[in-house]
C-alpha cells in the first residue's frame, strides 16, 4: 500500500523541527494516512530515529556515498516509487529538492520555513537558499514574524502561497509545577550553544546580577561548537560560580520543573519549543524580541520581552523575577493558560492538514 504523506527531513538529532516532526506523526492517524518519512543526512544514533521507528512510521535514506546532485536523483525516483500525495519537506534546505521530486508525479510538494525567513535564506548559501525560499511555491511557517517578512518581499524568491502552523506541545509531558521560593533563583537557559543563540547577553547578565548582590544559578542546558568558548568568557567575566553549562538533555520539563524561569536570549528565532514549553510549565519567561517571541509571551503578561542587543533591560527584567516571587508566580500562571488554549498538538494536526488541502490535496 503506497504512502500517503511523505515526510523529507534534514536530519533526526535533537532540535525543534524535529520535535515537531516527530508530535505531528505520533499525533495523526497513521493508519489513514500511512506516513513515510525520508532522511536526507542520516545517522542511525539520531535521537528521533528510534522514537519515529517506535510509531512504526518507514524511514528512509541515501547511501552516505551520494552527493547532493545523486540524492535528488534518488529521492525523485523513491517518490516515483512510493506514489505519495503529498511531499512534506520538514527542513528549509530541503524544500528544493522536495519540488524537483514532484514534476511528473501525482504529489503536490509543500516547504517549511521554521525560523526567521532572512537567516534560513541566507544560511543555506546564496543559490540553494534562493531555491528553496521559493519552491515549492506552497509553504508552511512556524511563526507569523517569518510569514510576513515573506509576504513583504520583493524578491522574486518567496514562495507562492504563505500558511502558517506554529509549534505545538505535548501538554501531558509539560506539566505546571510549583515555583520553588526558597533559597536561590535557578535561571534556565536551553538551546544549541551556537552563535544566534547569543548565550554571550545572558552571561554578561549573570555578571550584573551578581554585581547586584543577587543570589541566583544559571543552567545552561545544550550542546554545540561554542561550549569551550562560553565556557572562557565566563572565567572571564568571573561567573563561573554562577553559571553550569549542563549540555544537552532529553528531559527538558525537569530542568524547567527545578527552575525558577527561563531565559532566552536569541538573536533569530521562529516560534521556540522551548519559550512554549517553560510557559506549559508554568515558568515565566525573559526573551528576546525574536521571531515570535512576542506574541507567545505578552510582555507583562507571561514574562518580559526585551530588544535584541538591551542587555541593561535584559539584567533589569531578571532581576524583577528574582526578586519579585509573587510576580513569577502570576506570569508563570498566565503562560500555563495560554499554553492549554493555544498550545496543543490537535491542533497542529489540523491546521496543518488543513494547509495540504488549501495547497491542492484531495484528501479521501
Amino acid at each position: 500500500m503506497n504512502c500517503r504523506l511523505l515526510y523529507l527531513v534534514g536530519q533526526l538529532g535533537p532540535g525543534g523541527l524535529e520535535h515537531q516532526l516527530y508530535y505531528l506523526l505520533k499525533t495523526m492517524d497513521r493508519e489513514r494516512y500511512r506516513p513515510e518519512v525520508v532522511v536526507w543526512n542520516f545517522r542511525s544514533g539520531d535521537i528521533y530515529v528510534p522514537q519515529i521507528q517506535k510509531l512504526g512510521v518507514p524511514l528512509h535514506h541515501f547511501p552516505d556515498t551520494l552527493s547532493a546532485a545523486g540524492k535528488l536523483s534518488a529521492f525523485r525516483r523513491m517518490v516515483m516509487r512510493m506514489r505519495p500525495e503529498v511531499i512534506h519537506s520538514y527542513t528549509f534546505y530541503t524544500n528544493f529538492a522536495a519540488w524537483w521530486a514532484a514534476p511528473g508525479t501525482k504529489p503536490i510538494a509543500v516547504g517549511s520555513v521554521r525560523n526567521d525567513f532572512a537567516h534560513d535564506k541566507k544560511s543555506c548559501g546564496v543559490l540553494l537558499g534562493r531555491l528553496s525560499a521559493r519552491w515549492p511555491r506552497a509553504q508552511i511557517y512556524n511563526n507569523f514574524a517569518g510569514a510576513k517578512a515573506a509576504r513583504s518581499s520583493h524578491s522574486l524568491f518567496t514562495p507562492g502561497q504563505v500558511f502558517v502552523v506554529r509549534n505545538a506541545l505535548d501538554l501531558r509531558q509539560f506539566r505546571k509545577a510549583p515555583v520553588s521560593t526558597n533559597g536561590r533563583a535557578h535561571i534556565l537557559g536551553v538551546g544549541s550553544l551556537i552563535q544566534r543563540k547569543r548565550w554571550d547577553r545572558l552571561l554578561r547578565a549573570a555578571a550584573a546580577l551578581k554585581g547586584s548582590g543577587l543570589d541566583f544559578r544559571v543552567d545552561i542546558a545544550g550542546g554545540g561548537p561554542l561550549g569551550q568558548s562560553l565556557q572562557t568568557l565566563a572565567q572571564d567575566l568571573g561567573v563561573l560560580d554562577r553559571v553550569r553549562f549542563a549540555g544537552h538533555t532529553d528531559d527538558v520539563s525537569a530542568l524547567l520543573a527545578r527552575s525558577t524561569f527561563l531565559a532566552h536570549t536569541s538573536d533569530s528565532e521562529g516560534c521556540p519549543n522551548v519559550v512554549m514549553e517553560a510557559m506549559a510549565c508554568g515558568r515565566a519567561v525573559v526573551a528576546t524580541d525574536s521571531g515570535d517571541i512576542p506574541s507567545l509571551v505578552e510582555d507583562g503578561k507571561a514574562g518580559f520581552v526585551v530588544r535584541r542587543g538591551d542587555e541593561d533591560a535584559l539584567a533589569d527584567r531578571m532581576t524583577k523575577l528574582i526578586t519579585d516571587h509573587d510576580l513569577c508566580r502570576r506570569m508563570g500562571e498566565a503562560g500555563r493558560s495560554k499554553a492549554e488554549r493555544e498550545f496543543g498538538l490537535d491542533r497542529l494536526l489540523l491546521e496543518t492538514l488543513a494547509a495540504y488541502r488549501a495547497s491542492g490535496w484531495k484528501d479521501s
